[in-house]
């Protein structure tokens, strides 16, 4: 008949134990200081019990929590690294990832912007910088620039000394605009795009996307080599790293799809004429 044990009650030996019991030459207590985080383990030389204390989270959906190497011994002690500690680490990966990830699309966002279609916007001087001072600094830093009509853009500096400046700037610029500086402000019409020069742009506009798809997998990389890292130090085990890969493999191909959508939406402006 099978016999019921309970991990909480000292098992006795099915051997009758001798009267002097030979003292081990290498006895053993191990604690874990914590609450349930812990494991408690008391080997004595006076008697043959062996009680065993399992921690309650030990394992989540049936998987080891911690990989076996991840007790450090110290003076007798024996510690692992809490579930908040690793799960703090997790979450300062994953953060770091849609950080840069999310600053790569507005990246991405802003040199579609400054690719002129046939309607004038503002966001197409976002690139242009002006020697302000001796310094470099955004157009929009120095003027508002608005749009008095579908044909033309208005850019009136806050400070007027700064006009050649700014001409100047639009003048070296790839934007193929002659500005008009009249002394109060700088009138600059968009001129319409031809069929090949909107193909022209389309390819740019392909380059530019790419370029972006590349930063989203440098970023997906170093996530992975932070992961390993994790697995090194013995605080992630390697279902978990497997589990973590899957999850930014998805996270990245989500982003990679909205590089898409903003690529189809600016191929599609460029395109209608």
């Amino acid at each position: 008949m099978a016999t019921s044990f309970s991990s909480t009650n000292p098992v006795r030996s099915i051997f009758r134990p001798h009267q002097n019991p030979t003292k081990p030459l290498f006895p053993l207590r191990e604690s874990f200081h914590g609450g349930s985080n812990y494991v408690k383990r008391s080997w004595t030389s006076a008697s043959s019990y062996v009680t065993l204390k399992l921690p309650r989270a030990f394992t989540v959906s049936g998987r080891p929590l911690l990989s076996k190497g991840l007790l450090h011994r110290r003076m007798g002690i024996v510690r692992a690294a809490t579930i908040e500690e690793i799960e703090a680490e997790k979450a300062a990966v994953e953060k770091d990832v849609k950080d840069r990830m999310e600053k790569t699309i507005e990246n991405v966002r802003s040199n579609f912007n400054s690719i002129r279609t046939g309607r004038a916007s503002p966001a197409m001087l976002d690139k242009i910088e002006v020697e302000y001072y001796g310094s470099p600094v955004s157009l929009k830093s120095i003027a508002q620039i608005s749009t008095p009509d579908a044909g033309s853009l208005l850019v009136q500096p806050y400070d007027k000394s700064s006009l050649k400046a700014i001409e100047k700037a639009i003048v070296s610029s790839d934007l193929g605009m002659t500005p008009n500086n009249d002394g109060e402000l700088i009138r600059l019409s968009i001129p319409q795009l031809t069929s090949d020069r909107r193909k022209e742009l389309t390819k740019v506009v392909a380059k530019q996307a790419e370029e972006g798809k590349v930063a989203l997998r440098n970023i997906r990389r170093d996530a992975l080599k932070a992961y390993e890292k994790l697995e090194k130090e013995k605080k992630l085990s390697e279902d978990n790293v497997k589990d973590l890969s899957s999850d930014l493999q998805k996270l990245t191909d989500e982003y990679m799809k909205k590089v898409d959508t903003i690529q189809k939406q600016k191929e599609k402006e460029l395109l209608t004429v």
